[in-house]
């Protein structure tokens, strides 16, 4: 808006943070009309951006998105437009600008924001591209500044803790194999018994419906066998799915733990979900008073790779990352790492 930037012209010399006071402002004023606009908006249609949002999709698809990717973008892209309250061709830069300004101020997290205005960045070229809209709304919108936040892998000790939990050779299966591999938890889940090879290295199926060998070590191994020895059941996914509660009745909770050795309690044709592994990851780590999520194990299998003296490229390569810049958002290497590394290397 002219009068916003007006303002901010005055005031910038006087504020410490002038993009909260810019946020501010468009959210005081979203009730007054101050443009110098003189036509009216079309009435609001949901239906039609429906059928937009649809088109999108179908290119996306055929383009090779997952079905994940293309849940996030359908999710996504109708929650903004929905909020925003306009047809597609009735949005305005500023409409944009005013959406992100009242995400901020309801305490949105600048990364839910960033993913919500990537997702309508798409929809909008594609529309643009489509010729639905003569310009791209979005293009003057700036990118915003993420607060970077140091994510850490686990210490030594806290795996040892957490490994004198494990209960069952499911729990240490799935433990070790993804401090192994440094699979993604999606990937885990998707893993079939057909994709383990003879010689014990897995086919895992990554983003982008990218393929890649990942490797099991000597504890992984372990854990595999004696897991795949409790098993009595013909399903054909590594972690199948247990039945539904409904059919836990008469079934002790002692026994419930031991639930995948008997094959009248696993569901063959289905595998488990991620909330599952999220559970069981999450839960190990409560009880010793550890942080524990699935991608953390991800983080610690590439940082210890590092230190072992991986080279970068091929961290790279085992999790499935198309380049190294990504790659080094994961390693956890603080200074007293960098002192040993130097004094190693550094002559």
């Amino acid at each position: 808006m002219e009068l916003i930037d007006e303002i901010m012209m005055h005031i910038t010399d006087y504020c410490n943070d002038p993009e909260a006071v810019s946020n501010a402002l468009y959210v005081c004023l979203q009730g007054y009309s101050i443009t110098k606009k003189t036509t009216e908006l079309a009435e609001y249609i949901p239906e039609t951006n429906e059928l937009l949002i649809k088109k999108f999709l179908v290119a996306k698809k055929i383009k090779g998105c997952t079905p994940r990717t293309l849940h996030f973008y359908n999710a996504s892209v109708t929650k903004t437009l929905e909020r925003i309250g306009k047809n597609v061709i009735d949005i305005q830069t500023d409409d944009i600008r005013l959406y992100i300004a009242l995400r901020i101020r309801d305490g949105v997290s600048a990364v839910t924001i960033g993913n919500e205005k990537r997702a309508l960045s798409s929809f909008l070229t594609f529309c643009h591209n489509e010729d639905i809209i003569h310009k791209n709304p979005m293009l003057p919108i700036d990118t915003m500044k993420q607060k970077k936040t140091k994510k850490t892998a686990f210490k030594d000790e806290e795996i040892i803790m957490m490994r004198d939990l494990l209960e069952t050779s499911r729990e240490r299966a799935i433990f070790e194999l993804l401090l192994s591999t440094g699979c993604r938890v999606s990937e885990l889940v998707g893993i079939r018994l057909d994709d383990i090879q003879p010689d014990g290295s897995i086919v895992v199926h990554g983003k982008g419906q990218k393929d890649r060998y990942v490797y099991l070590n000597a504890a992984a191994k372990i854990a595999f066998e004696k897991y795949m020895a409790d098993r009595k059941d013909n399903s054909l996914w590594l972690f199948p799915r247990c039945v539904p509660v409904k059919f836990h009745k008469g079934v002790k909770k002692d026994e419930m733990k031991l639930w995948f050795t008997k094959p009248e309690m696993v569901v063959e044709d289905q595998a488990a979900d991620k909330g599952t592994i999220e559970q069981i990851v999450r839960s190990l780590g409560r009880k010793c008073g550890v942080k524990a999520y699935p991608h953390k194990f991800r983080r610690t299998c590439a940082t210890n790779a590092l230190k072992n003296g991986m080279p970068v490229e091929m961290v790279s390569k085992m999790l499935g990352h198309d380049n190294i810049g990504t790659t080094q958002i994961y390693l956890d290497i603080n200074d007293d790492d960098m002192a040993a590394m130097h004094k190693r290397y550094v002559r």
